[in-house]
C-alpha cells in the first residue's frame, strides 16, 4: 500500500503544481478581454483571434483546474445519500462512484478525444472565424485535462482505500464541507434576526 500512497501523493503533487500555473489564465484572460476592449472603443480594432483566445484561456482554467479542485476535495457534490450513513458506508459509496462513474467517464473521453485531437492537428484545423485561431491547442487541452481528471480519481481511489484499510487517518472533508454549511446558516440566521429587530424608520 506504501507504494501506492506514494504514487497518490505524487499525483497530487503534480496536479496541484499544474493547477496553481493554469489558474493564472484567469488573470490572463482578464487581460486579453480589456485591451480588446480598449483597441475596440479607442482605435475601432478588433479581431476574432482575441475574442477565441479568452475562451481558449478560460476552457484551460476549467480542465486543467478540475483535477487540483477534486484534490482539494472543493468539487460540487450532492451527499443525500451518503451524508444519511456513516463514514465506513460513506466511503464504500465513494469508492463505488469513482470507479463507475468518474474513471469510466474520464476513461470514455479521453478514448474519443485523441482522434478528436489527432485529427485537428494532422489537418492543422482552423476556427472558420475571420483571422481566427488554430483548433488543436484547445482540443489538446481537453484531452490533457482529462487525462489528468483520471489520474486524480486513481489518486483519490488509493486514498480512500487506504482510509478504509487504516493505512491512511480520515481527514473527513465532508464532514468539515456541513462543519462550513452550518457556519454559514447559522451567521445568516444571526442577519436575519438582526434585521428583522431593526426598528423601521
Amino acid at each position: 500500500m506504501k507504494m501506492w500512497l506514494r504514487l497518490s501523493r505524487g499525483i497530487d503533487g503534480l496536479n496541484t503544481a499544474i493547477g496553481r500555473i493554469a489558474c493564472w489564465a484567469i488573470v490572463a484572460a482578464i487581460v486579453v478581454s480589456t485591451v480588446n476592449a480598449l483597441m475596440r472603443k479607442i482605435f475601432g480594432l478588433s479581431s476574432n483571434a482575441w475574442l477565441e483566445l479568452q475562451w481558449y484561456l478560460f476552457g484551460a482554467v476549467f480542465m486543467l483546474c478540475a483535477p487540483w479542485t477534486l484534490r482539494l476535495n472543493e468539487h460540487i457534490r450532492i451527499d443525500v445519500v451518503a451524508e444519511k450513513f456513516g463514514r465506513r458506508a460513506s466511503n464504500i459509496i465513494e469508492v463505488t462512484c469513482h470507479v463507475l462513474f468518474l474513471l469510466t467517464f474520464c476513461a470514455l473521453m479521453i478514448w474519443l478525444s485523441v482522434p478528436f485531437v489527432w485529427n485537428s492537428f494532422h489537418t492543422a484545423e482552423v476556427s472558420t472565424n475571420a483571422g481566427g485561431l488554430l483548433l488543436w491547442p484547445a482540443k489538446l487541452i481537453i484531452l490533457v485535462g482529462f487525462v489528468l481528471l483520471f489520474l486524480q480519481g486513481v489518486s483519490e481511489l488509493i486514498k480512500r482505500i487506504a482510509i478504509m484499510r487504516g493505512d491512511l487517518a480520515d481527514e473527513g472533508g465532508g464532514d468539515a464541507h456541513a462543519a462550513e454549511a452550518e457556519r454559514i446558516l447559522t451567521e445568516l440566521a444571526e442577519t436575519d434576526a438582526r434585521i428583522g429587530g431593526a426598528k423601521p424608520c
